[in-house]
């Protein structure tokens, strides 16, 4: 990190800030006028602090790129998140929305595409069984629920740098070693019942779980909300065996991951798990998640399904669950989107993307190295990628971020969440993938000594 020179930095931010503020003159008229009705002027004020700039109002989107009110247009490299990986406007989803909203949006009863959904989900991730949520952070808190309910034991392991979506008993860090609420608004003590390790550290794991008293491991299999941490050869499935000695039941988190190859990294990877969970709507646009699970756990669920108005069950379910919106979209994106010979389209575009960033660093002198699974690349502000958390966390360095994110941004390329990094979606071009390592070139120049 020592490349980059603070006062070149900050100089260019400045600078980068006045540009990006003087072109979106609507959106900070309409941002004002939204302070009037909304906190911090937008619809979820998460969506003010996601960003070290003001959010812009966007006026319509088609394929890998996007317009906002003043007119002007990014390419798009957030992909929302990993919510939008189909593009905007992708034909085969629009046409399922609509004959969704044509038949009835919902009915609390299931539509037969519901077989066909988890049909294919149980051909491509060998995870036999399903059950549909509104978000993979449902998914995930339901998930937490049944474990709890199957094991009867109340504590959760997850590994640092996890993030598992909005859901109480994750939403904990370690700071000098002691476990804390990282978020307002938290149930006092609420750290008591979850467990945080360095991920590819087997021994900790093993350490952790000696107790016999943790229900559920959680944890995606490559962790990708602290850039991106890859696991080392053979520490999956030394988890795995962790778990199965321990009494611990083990959920693979893809809601990231099962855009990275075909059927997942469960998949791709030959993992074995007692859960899986889905969710940013495939790469829809359409809001829902999926959870799948064992014939054991299934009829554990089974046998402990909650009765209205009558007898007691496992807290699981939601009235809008399972949308004939969401199963007709979930048809579309796995038969006509998510298809092998598209995986492996995304798949060359992402090493197409982290080997330009490489080439850029060699151009510069800079000892960084570009992060790369599948469609996901990044900037590693290091000689070698991260083996942890604590290691990734070196890399998401905010004033660098910030900048780079004003400087695409007022050239025409919308970057990546602090988060994650520039991800290629489905609707992605080679050229679009050479013109975002042509416009973070001259970024780099102007910061590094």
């Amino acid at each position: 990190m020592t490349a980059i020179d603070p006062g070149r930095l900050e100089a260019l931010h400045a600078a980068e800030l006045a540009a990006f503020t003087a072109r979106t003159p609507r959106s900070s008229a309409l941002l004002e006028r939204g302070r009037r009705s909304m906190p911090k002027g937008v619809p979820m004020s998460w969506m003010w602090g996601l960003y070290r700039h003001p959010p812009i109002f966007v006026e319509r989107g088609a394929g890998a790129s996007f317009t906002d009110v003043d007119g002007n247009s990014y390419l798009d490299f957030n992909v929302v998140d990993l919510a939008m990986t189909m593009g905007f406007g992708a034909l085969p989803i629009a046409e399922a929305v609509n004959e969704a909203m044509e038949r009835g949006a919902h009915f609390l009863l299931p539509v037969q595409e519901t077989l066909r959904v988890s049909e294919l989900l149980a051909e491509r991730t060998a995870m036999p069984f399903w059950q549909f949520t509104l978000s993979a952070s449902g998914a995930n808190t339901e998930v937490i629920r049944i474990a709890r309910a199957l094991t009867g034991r109340e504590k959760i392991l997850v590994f640092g740098g996890h993030y598992h979506g909005h859901v109480d008993e994750t939403l904990v860090e370690q700071a000098g070693g002691v476990a804390r609420a990282a978020l307002l608004g938290l149930p006092r003590g609420i750290e008591r019942h979850l467990l945080i390790v360095p991920f590819n550290d087997l021994a900790s794991v093993e350490s952790a779980l000696s107790a016999a008293d943790v229900a559920l491991v959680l944890t995606e299999p490559a962790l990708s909300n602290c850039t991106l941490v890859q696991p080392e050869p053979g520490f999956l499935a030394g988890l795995s065996a962790a778990c199965r000695r321990s009494g611990t039941l083990l959920c693979l988190d893809e809601a990231h991951t099962f855009q990275f190859a075909f059927g997942g990294l469960k998949r791709h990877w030959s993992l074995s798990c007692d859960f899986i969970v889905l969710g940013k709507g495939l790469g829809t646009g359409v809001a829902f998640g999926l959870y799948g699970m064992t014939a054991a756990i299934a009829r554990f669920v089974e046998a402990n399904t909650y009765l209205d108005l009558g007898g007691t069950g496992i807290a699981a379910g939601g009235t809008t669950y399972a949308s004939t919106v969401a199963v007709l979209a979930a048809r579309a994106a796995l038969e006509k989107v998510l298809t092998p010979g598209n995986y492996e389209r995304v798949r060359l575009l992402g090493q197409r993307l982290a080997s330009g960033l490489d080439q850029l660093f060699r151009d510069l002198a800079l000892p960084w190295t570009a992060l790369h699974l599948g469609p996901r690349s990044g900037f590693c502000l290091e000689a070698r990628p991260p083996r942890n958390g604590a290691e990734a966390s070196q890399s998401m360095r905010i004033d660098f971020i910030s900048a780079r994110k004003l400087w695409m941004a007022n050239r025409g390329v919308w970057d990546a969440m602090p988060s994650a990094g520039p991800q290629v979606s489905f609707a992605h071009t080679a050229d679009d993938v050479d013109r975002y390592v042509r416009t973070a070139r001259p970024f780099l120049e102007a910061i590094v000594r």
